[in-house]
């Protein structure tokens, strides 16, 4: 990746933005209308973000907003780019890049998934332990670029514990049942086949999706504490009997918006700024 690429975006942001901001929010298919706002600072459509583009996929508004909640300025990227939209890595972690230029330490990410654990079911969340990424590159290829952290970054623990425990007992408080599990990343833009789904599941695989991975290994290797956090909105292909579509992305993500909205603002609330 080119670093310069990000400069003309972050001279886009408007001017509170350089006052900082304390925690990061990426919000996949249909998370973005699940924020809570006590005073939005600045709101800029992703087209006016060089380099950003419209977000193209149903479910991702595509704007970036800089708001304050519980005393703390929140940078929320409502909607992302995936790689499968051909944009390359710099658009898809662009998000990440622009809140660590802006000074936030932490970011949660969420997305929508298909499940492949039978214990799960379509509304149900899953904190993210750990992450399988099946497309074999990832956006840390290229030059050793100073602020992304070392050539070879450990990828142990990906995801904060202490993170995941702000998750956990919000879950809790809302009465929400939720698991810990592993995110398989896939290419897209076609959904899984059966037998790429069986594969997954032998793998230690409990939910499945087109995004997050990339961000997160951008995230953790600059320094940043991650959380991730995912949505089922089907059942994957061979445990489901339906045909998977878009459409039911969407509408589990509907149906779910207001468990959505409670688990942002606690983790707004009380997740540690120096995890």
């Amino acid at each position: 990746m080119d670093p310069h690429f990000f400069d003309k975006a972050e001279a886009a942001l408007p001017a509170v933005c350089r006052d900082g901001a304390d925690m990061a929010l990426v919000l996949g298919s249909g998370w973005g209308g699940a924020l809570e706002t006590d005073d939005v600072l600045a709101r800029v459509p992703y087209g006016d973000i060089p380099g950003m583009g419209q977000a193209s996929v149903p479910g991702h508004s595509g704007e970036f907003l800089l708001y304050r909640r519980h005393g703390r300025r929140v940078a929320a990227f409502c909607g992302r780019r995936h790689w499968y939209e051909g944009v390359g890595w710099e658009t898809v972690v662009m998000n990440v890049e622009l809140a660590r230029r802006i000074g936030a330490k932490t970011v949660l990410l969420t997305n929508a998934s298909g499940g492949l654990n039978p214990a799960l079911k379509p509304g149900e969340f899953v904190i993210l332990r750990d992450h399988i990424n099946t497309v074999g590159v990832n956006p840390l290829i290229g030059p050793l670029v100073e602020g992304w952290g070392p050539r070879f970054p450990d990828m142990g623990e990906v995801y904060t514990p202490l993170l995941r425990n702000v998750l956990h007992d919000a879950a809790r408080k809302e009465g929400l049942r939720v698991i810990e599990g592993v995110y398989a990343f896939t290419s897209g833009p076609v959904f899984e086949t059966p037998a790429e789904i069986r594969a997954y599941g032998r793998w230690g695989a409990d939910i499945v999706g087109m995004s997050t991975v990339p961000e997160a290994t951008f995230a953790h290797a600059c320094g940043m504490s991650v959380a991730g956090l995912s949505v089922i909105s089907n059942m994957a292909a061979g445990i489901g009997l339906e045909p998977l579509k878009h459409e039911d992305v969407l509408n589990a993500s509907k149906a779910a918006r207001p468990a959505m909205a409670a688990l942002i603002d606690s983790f707004v609330r009380n997740a540690p700024l120096s995890a």
